[in-house]
């Protein structure tokens, strides 16, 4: 079975903690080589993951002839500018989200890579993958629950470190980048539409100037989308779908359990239909999806116009939080 030769960009958690262990079970996915600034550390990732080769600097990775793919999972703001190294290079790419700071990068990014047909590229929303996603747009599709009426999302953690990456403004940090971004891409994903209008809120941290928790309402004409994230709550996530005739429940929506079985429910009429998923590593079959679009040479499962789109979306409730109204897109 040909496989596709992987290279990791950086010893970033995500990383090692997640990603490669589930894409060294793929498939059509081989992780040969991960990098980072410091030798010591690329080699001590390297021997604890059974990585075959280790770089003291991204430059070297790149430099390997027979790495095809690089897995980038470094801070937000360096995601473009070495997705467009990796594309030099001649290697294929799937960065984590978000894409790009903003739309503007996201489109910039989009007009580069046309540069490169014969490579690709596709932003990390791992979760889309994952069966009881594929599961919840059937129901959706179907009609199982009615005509689509509106979603609402929550998806918060508690972390106020300011040396984290994740709490630090100039580098791409807070909620709405790092976790709202899901809210956001899950209404688009489930109503294959994009929204006209949004009105979004922001409470900002004090001390490091990151938005700590936002809400927002997409606009989709018909139909609607609410969400709330947050940096400083008590941990949790959760999606309620609702329909004329039902509603779909996703109780672990984003971080779905890499041992055990996921569940979603569909109540209507009074009664719940509860859906069972086989245990599945979201990270697994996003890599090997990946893979076999290199191998197959078709289109990634989801192209970079996704990503643009999302971008969009992010920027608008961007401004409305800072105008205090509603934003057309």
């Amino acid at each position: 079975m040909q496989t596709v030769s992987w290279g990791i960009l950086s010893t970033a958690k995500i990383g090692r903690t997640k990603v490669i262990p589930a894409m060294q079970k793929g498939h059509f996915t081989s992780i040969d080589a991960i990098c980072s600034r410091s030798l010591e550390s690329a080699q001590q990732t390297a021997q604890s993951l059974g990585i075959p080769k280790a770089y003291g600097s991204y430059e070297d990775l790149l430099a390997d002839p027979a790495i095809q793919a690089i897995y980038i999972p470094v801070p937000n703001h360096m995601h473009v500018e070495w997705t467009l190294k990796c594309l030099a290079a001649g290697k294929h790419v799937l960065c984590e989200k978000p894409i790009g700071l903003n739309a503007e990068q996201a489109a910039y990014l989009m007009a580069e890579v046309n540069k490169y047909p014969q490579l690709k590229v596709m932003e990390a929303f791992m979760y889309r993958h994952h069966p009881q996603w594929v599961k919840a747009k059937e129901w959706v599709d179907s009609g199982a629950m009615g005509r689509l009426v509106t979603i609402q999302s929550t998806f918060s953690y508690y972390n106020a470190d300011p040396n984290n990456v994740r709490n630090q403004a100039g580098i791409g940090g807070g909620g709405l980048l790092d976790i709202g971004c899901y809210c956001i891409s899950l209404s688009r994903f489930i109503t294959g539409q994009e929204p006209s209008r949004v009105v979004g809120t922001m409470d900002v941290d004090p001390m490091m100037k990151m938005d700590r928790l936002a809400s927002g309402i997409l606009d989709f004409g018909s139909l609607t989308s609410t969400f709330t994230c947050s940096t400083q709550m008590a941990p949790h996530q959760v999606v309620h779908i609702y329909g004329t005739e039902g509603r779909v429940e996703i109780e672990i929506p984003f971080n779905a359990p890499q041992t055990t079985p996921c569940r979603i429910f569909l109540h209507k009429g009074g009664t719940t239909e509860e859906c069972v998923l086989p245990i599945a590593d979201q990270y697994t079959i996003q890599g090997d999806l990946f893979s076999q679009a290199i191998l197959e040479d078709k289109p990634v499962p989801t192209p970079l116009s996704d990503a643009l789109g999302n971008m969009k979306v992010i920027d608008a409730l961007f401004k409305s939080a800072e105008s205090e109204a509603w934003v057309k897109i």
